[in-house]
């Protein structure tokens, strides 16, 4: 029998230990800052440190550095390099500049529109004509005082009152429009240099970290630069994407005429009942973008004999609900899509190349078999017969499967991620090919200051459609999404460009018809573990409402599951208020 463990009585002590990844171990007065003991690691490992710190994760939850630490715990940081690093600089960011804009030219109001390629967010002005080369300026040279000084960047719960009192003395309707729906009574502003906002998601405590920014003059606004994941320290040239900067310049149109330019607005709708109105409105602009994009196919298979059509686009970008609502509008121009997928054309698995971690990379470039691709769809082309492959997952070889001939009125439509690469059909006469980029753009934001980001949104439709159709937990996709991430900045966006046509899947109620499904998945994830930072995260944006009764559902791609709920939020710790 086992003699009983020695057992003593341990006196109070009035310090915390907090133990990191590599095993190290510090130990600090009860009440010291995430910040100090972040700092006291890096002086000790300086090579792990080589982007600055914006936060840290304690206790598998992620944390402000300006968090007291009362007890023990783990702790690791959280760098600009990071997902959330890069989160958490962006939204101080923000708040530096409408700060420096407000000192500088008061009752001016900025907001935020969308984010642009190279690391940026695109910004105009709501009331008066865009700032000039010489104002911008000056706004980012007081952008740069306050940063060289360090200026705090304060946190304060204050009432529900309060905050009202505070945005309607300002004038500004988009949060008051937002706390119609406020289900506490309290909320947390943070404030810089006297003034205060209401952000959804953690704040740095200070300016001096903000060092790498840029504005940038355009004729319709400014563009705020901020450094990229890949580039922590530096900002990256911004080359011309003139295609995607029409789809983003169209999406505010788009908005525009719905008059709806927040999530406030649409709250609103939920509550008036016309939320089937916005539905019908929204699937109708879709429809006619895809409408032209047909007719626009029609006329170039008439004049220049156009026979390929390439689809590609991000996960869970829309590409599949694109292509069948494609084919329908070409049907009624009269021609029959002949498609192919691929997916059917991967090489066999013992070739197929393999990812850093030692998995396979289905999403590289070389796993498809270019030879065999481009020598089917050339004698399509030519009008032979071929038999066409298809892949084998579960025993990775392609394998013979159906014949395949082109008829008079047909036309070839592939779709897959690599559809607007150059090398994919290089044989292939760039007239009689057509590359349409598919993904979701842009996204209805919360307010003028706080943007949903599409990639967001990406997730959690790959979340509703993994547990729907692949049985994946939400904790699986999301430990998935950065490989995933991965292979679209490394396969997709950099030939973006290269697109004939862009197709922007967003809809402007899409986070209202995602909740019920969405939520119900991120709150199983488990607890304590890292990808249920994440889902606490998305958890806090997922709002609006899911339509009812006899005001109509949304596209099928929608399925409606729960009554109409306008915004229901708590963003203070970036965990949602989930209340039904």
């Amino acid at each position: 029998m086992k003699p009983p463990p020695k057992i003593a009585v341990s006196q109070p002590r009035d310090t915390v230990r907090v133990t990191f990844a590599s095993g190290q171990v510090l130990e600090g007065a009860v009440g010291t800052t995430v910040q100090d003991f972040l700092n006291a690691d890096r002086e000790l490992k300086p090579d792990q440190y080589l982007s600055p710190i914006i936060a840290g994760i304690f206790d598998a939850k992620l944390r402000e550095l300006s968090y007291s630490v009362k007890r023990d715990g783990g702790m690791q940081p959280v760098l600009l390099s990071s997902s959330d690093g890069g989160r958490i600089y962006r939204r101080s960011l923000i708040l530096l500049l409408v700060t420096a804009i407000e000192k500088l030219f008061p009752k001016v109001k900025a907001s935020v529109s969308y984010a642009v390629p190279d690391g940026g967010m695109f910004c105009i002005l709501r009331n008066r004509d865009p700032f000039t080369a010489e104002e911008l300026a000056q706004i980012e040279a007081h952008m740069r005082e306050i940063v060289a000084a360090d200026a705090p960047i304060d946190k304060k719960l204050v009432t529900l009152d309060e905050a009202i009192t505070l945005f309607r003395d300002r004038g500004d309707d988009d949060k008051l429009r937002l706390l119609e729906n406020r289900a506490r009574n309290s909320l947390i502003l943070y404030t810089l240099r006297g003034r205060s906002d209401y952000y959804y998601g953690y704040m740095l405590p200070s300016t001096g970290t903000l060092q790498t920014f840029k504005l940038l003059h355009t004729d319709t606004g400014f563009v705020l630069q901020y450094p990229r994941q890949g580039s922590a320290n530096e900002i990256q040239p911004m080359q011309a994407h003139a295609k995607i900067n029409h789809v983003f310049q169209e999406a505010e149109d788009w908005l525009h005429k719905m008059n709806l330019p927040d999530v406030g607005t649409l709250n609103q709708l939920v509550r008036e009942d016309r939320v089937q109105e916005l539905i019908l409105v929204a699937e109708a602009l879709h429809e006619q973008s895809i409408a032209y994009i047909a007719r626009t196919i029609n006329e170039r298979q008439r004049d220049q004999d156009l026979r390929l059509v390439l689809i590609a686009g991000p996960s869970s970008s829309g590409k599949t609900t694109f292509s069948k609502r494609l084919s329908i509008q070409l049907l009624a121009q009269g021609i029959r899509p002949f498609t192919l997928e691929m997916d059917n054309y991967f090489v066999d698995r013992e070739i197929t190349p393999k990812d850093a971690e030692g998995n396979y990379d289905f999403e590289a470039f070389e796993a498809i078999n270019l030879s065999v691709f481009n020598e089917q769809l050339a004698a399509l082309i030519a009008g032979q017969r071929v038999i066409i492959p298809k892949f084998d997952f579960f025993t990775g070889k392609s394998v013979p499967d159906r014949p395949g001939q082109l008829k008079d009125n047909q036309i070839i439509i592939v779709e897959g991620i690599h559809g607007l690469n150059p090398r994919l059909v290089s044989d292939i006469p760039p007239e009689k090919i057509y590359r349409i980029y598919v993904s979701a753009l842009t996204q209805l934001n919360i307010d003028f200051h706080n943007r949903v980001p599409t990639t967001d949104v990406r997730l959690l439709r790959r979340i509703a459609r993994d547990a729907a159709r692949r049985g994946y937990s939400a904790t699986d996709t999301i430990l998935r999404w950065d490989s995933v991430r991965r292979g679209e900045k490394k396969n997709i966006f950099p030939y973006q460009e290269y697109a004939d046509v862009m197709f922007n899947s967003a809809l402007a109620y899409e986070l209202a018809a995602l909740r019920p499904l969405v939520e119900p998945l991120l709150m199983q994830v488990e607890p304590g573990t890292p990808p249920h930072i994440e889902s606490n995260r998305l958890l806090s944006f997922t709002v609006g409402a899911a339509v009812h009764g006899n005001t109509g559902t949304p596209h099928p791609r929608y399925v409606a599951a729960a009554r109409v709920r306008p915004l229901v939020r708590n963003q203070d710790d970036e965990r949602p208020l989930l209340r039904i």
